[in-house]
Order: structure tokens, then sequence, then C-alpha cells
């Protein structure tokens, strides 16, 4: 297996896989090349909503699928924005927009730690009944102010308080090293390696 379809068209996903994948020397091509409209996330959790886009992209491709759900889970919001991180602020928020909407959630607050938290899915086919699913956690906690020009989605306020930088200061190689989706990652190939390589 020299080829995977990642099930996902948003540009900092893809070039943050491609990256990670990199050292693996397997290729993964986004849904978008293969014109793959997005499918609807109708789930409840980050596993259903993985689940949905890999058979979504292994049934319309004919090739084995990942896809990712992840997103930042905030203790003082009650786990928000959790499953709706990406949109938030609404449908067709801006990554500016759902950053703002949530520091102006934690406003009058100090209670500030947060985790990224990112489910991995892989399919082999699009009937596969026995998906594997691997799931990676990054600790940290929720800046005042956005920091950072690198990254994407809410990386400029997620702050490590080992590196005392934000996500968005980190280069894509320390960030590939030490975040939720390196870590899922890292699991899934252990996975693959034992089951598929």
């Amino acid at each position: 297996m020299d080829k995977l379809v990642l099930a996902t068209g948003n540009k900092g996903k893809v070039a943050e896989f491609s990256h990670l994948f990199e050292q693996y020397n397997i290729k993964v091509i986004p849904q978008s090349d293969f014109k793959v409209p997005d499918v609807p996330e109708t789930g409840t959790t980050f596993v259903e909503n993985a689940i949905i886009k890999a058979r979504h992209a292994a049934q319309l491709t004919g090739l084995p699928a990942i896809a990712d759900d992840s997103g930042l889970v905030v203790e003082a919001l009650d786990g928000a924005p959790g499953i709706y991180s990406a949109r938030y602020a609404g449908e067709q928020a801006s990554d500016t927009d759902n950053c703002d909407k949530l520091l102006n959630a934690l406003s009058n607050t100090n209670a500030r730690r947060a985790k990224f938290l990112c489910v991995l899915v892989f399919l082999r086919h699009a009937k596969d009944p026995t998906p594997i699913i691997c799931q990676g956690e990054w600790e940290g906690e929720i800046t005042r102010e956005a920091n950072g020009e690198g990254g994407f989605g809410y990386d400029p306020v997620f702050f490590i308080p080992a590196l005392k930088r934000t996500a968005a200061e980190l280069t894509k190689s320390e960030k590939g090293e030490i975040s939720h989706r390196a870590k899922a990652l890292v699991l899934l190939m252990q996975q693959l390696n034992t089951h598929i390589l």
C-alpha cells in the first residue's frame, strides 16, 4: 500500500498530513484531487465523523482511505467547541472568526486549560467492517490573544507551556513531533504495520 486518499479538502490538514506521511514513504492524495465533495458531518462524536468521511472518500475513489476528525476541547466551556471546532463561529467561519469567538467566550475566566484531540480512521475499502481507529491528544492552554503566523485553525491561541510558544509559533518539524495528529499517526502506523503493510 503506497497510496491513500485523504478524506479532506482542508489545505492546512493536507499540508500537515503530507509532511507527516513523508517519513513513512506513503503518498496521501487529498480527496479534492479526485473531485470528491465534502460529506455532511452528521455524527455526534469525533469517531463517527471520521468514519463518515473515510467511507465517503473510499466509496468515491476506490482507494483505501484515511480520515481525521479533530478539534479543540476547552475545559471551561464543557468541551466546546469540540466536534464543531471548524464551524464554531458559523458554517462559513474563518480561522480568525473561530479564534475570536473562543477568546471572547473565555474573556472573563482564568480557566484556560484545553487540548487538541484527533481521531484518525483507516478503511481498507468503503465497506470495511473493522476500521482502524486511533486517537491523539495535545494538552495546552488558551492564550488571551493570537500569536504566531504558522499552522492553521486554533494554533495561534493554543499555548504550549513547556515550550512557552503557541502552536502557530512552532516550526513544521516541531509541531510534527508533538501534535495531536502526529501522536494519532504514530499509533495508526503501528497498527498498519501490524495488520496491513
